[in-house]
């Protein structure tokens, strides 16, 4: 499946996408077991943690996500909800049906849920690991993302690399449309060659109290490379697979539509890299990044 003119695409790119990476089957199982989990969260019984990435990050740019069930996420099945699904005013009530109000479910869905962990593990994704040069990939940071109809939050211009930070830098993000993925219901756009071009400048690391995350700076932000506009969408059918490397820029928007966007992501890091305990995401104490 991983050609030459895909590897081709993503050296020069940052992004590559090879169609029906997936049978039409394979996507069918995995959805219905997105939908089980979908109906199985109970407000009630868990921290209705929302996934800041929009326009009020944007906003109040030193308030991330940072609470306890956001740290202890990396191995777990944890639920987080559409900025768009609280009612701020009436104390925090949803404003729509639970299994609607879910922005993302992650981030070990490699470790946790079967199928998942089976997609993940498959020889199709360790023959594009290896064909991408990586002798140790490690997984991390597996979720999906459900872009709710309507409601699904906009994700500004960001490289992976400033979340998942490596010396040297190494992060690869493998994303898997469950759905049709257009440009009206919040599909990829992304900047070509920007990962040769825009240094990573920033770095989302826990506070060194552990009271929340922070970005920091790591070296002078060449920004003004930085796209605020003029993306190219990546329009994908359900199946299709999209490479992206670590260091391109790239983004998504608003879902006002009435359909959903649900995609299966995660990344990998390469094992030989550091990887320092200022990451965001860190597995529990003793355990390791998962060998692919």
């Amino acid at each position: 499946m991983f050609a030459d003119t895909h590897l081709a695409a993503f050296r020069r790119d940052g992004c590559a996408v090879i169609a029906d990476f997936i049978s039409a089957e394979q996507v069918v199982t995995l959805r219905q077991r997105i939908d089980e989990l979908l109906r199985s969260f109970d407000p009630q019984n868990h921290p209705l943690t929302t996934f800041a990435t929009g326009q009020s990050q944007r906003q109040q740019p030193d308030i991330h996500i940072g609470d306890q069930y956001f740290f202890d996420s990396a191995d777990k099945t944890s639920f987080f909800l559409e900025e768009g699904a609280i009612d701020s005013s009436s104390g925090g009530r949803l404003t729509v049906e639970p299994h609607r109000a879910i922005n993302k479910i992650g981030h070990g869905l490699h470790l946790t849920e079967p199928v998942f962990a089976k997609l993940t593990h498959s020889a199709p994704v360790k023959d594009i690991a290896h064909g991408l040069g990586f002798r140790d990939p490690r997984v991390l940071q597996s979720m999906v993302i459900c872009k709710q109809p309507g409601i699904g939050g906009a994700v500004p211009w960001h490289q992976d690399s400033t979340f998942l930070y490596t010396q040297p830098l190494s992060a690869c993000g493998f994303w898997l449309a469950l759905e049709d993925c257009t440009l009206d219901n919040g599909c990829l756009e992304f900047i070509p060659g920007s990962h040769l071009t825009t240094p990573v400048t920033k770095r989302f690391v826990r506070k060194h109290d552990d009271s929340g995350t922070e970005m920091i700076s790591i070296a002078p932000d060449a920004g003004e490379a930085r796209g605020t506009g003029g993306g190219v969408p990546i329009e994908v059918a359900a199946g299709s697979l999209v490479l992206i490397d670590g260091q391109v820029l790239h983004r998504s928007s608003h879902n006002y539509s009435a359909k959903s966007r649900w995609i299966y992501t995660f990344h990998i890091v390469e094992g030989t890299a550091g990887y320092d305990q200022r990451n965001w995401l860190q597995m529990p104490a003793g355990a390791e990044l998962t060998k692919l």
